[in-house]
């Protein structure tokens, strides 16, 4: 099934074309979901609610602005988001904490990012977790599913330019995080 046949599927209600979406897009919409939503059991909850509004919602689909899967992710995006504004619950972050760390410069941020080894690889995700949903949410994008900035800019609801200065700023800040975690 081609994806104009999935889009005129799903705009039928077809179920063979529902369980085609789940196929094809369920395990990318999980793990974004699940970056942002770290509860497993919330991160289900999130995940239905995302697909019963692609399920209902696919006649808004615009081909013109992005690929079905970039709109699939920014439902998932914003469901998640929604989702962890309305649960309210207490999250300390690395910049609540009191730590002032001397600024970084972009060759100090590079060079952490670029030893790409098991070590690194640990530290930056133990790192991810002291970063607010929306900056994870921009880092994962990026560096896991190797999302472009126009795409990102896309599912997040704002500017190319204005996700490359976020992605710059986070990464500094993931930085700090590292070097804290290491010392």
């Amino acid at each position: 099934m081609t994806e104009t046949e999935l889009i005129a599927g799903l705009m039928k209600q077809s179920p063979k074309a529902q369980q085609q979406m789940l196929d094809q897009y369920g395990r990318d919409v999980f793990a974004l979901v699940v970056r942002l939503v770290s509860v497993v059991e919330n991160a289900e909850e999130v995940y239905q609610d995302v697909f019963v509004k692609v399920f209902q919602h696919i006649d808004r689909y615009d081909a013109e602005k992005s690929s079905l899967k970039t709109w699939i992710s920014r439902i998932a995006y914003n469901e998640a988001i929604s989702f962890l504004r309305h649960k309210a619950m207490p999250v300390v972050y690395f910049e609540d904490q009191g730590n002032k760390i001397e600024a970084l410069t972009d060759a100090e941020v590079d060079e952490t990012f670029g030893q790409a080894n098991q070590e690194t690889v640990q530290l930056i995700r133990a790192a991810l977790k002291y970063l607010p949903p929306d900056e994870r949410a921009i880092i994962t994008m990026f560096y896991y599913e190797e999302r472009s900035l126009k795409e990102i800019a896309y599912i997040t609801e704002s500017i190319p330019t204005t996700i490359a200065s976020k992605l710059s700023r986070t990464r500094k800040k993931l930085c700090r995080i590292i070097k804290v975690l290491q010392s």
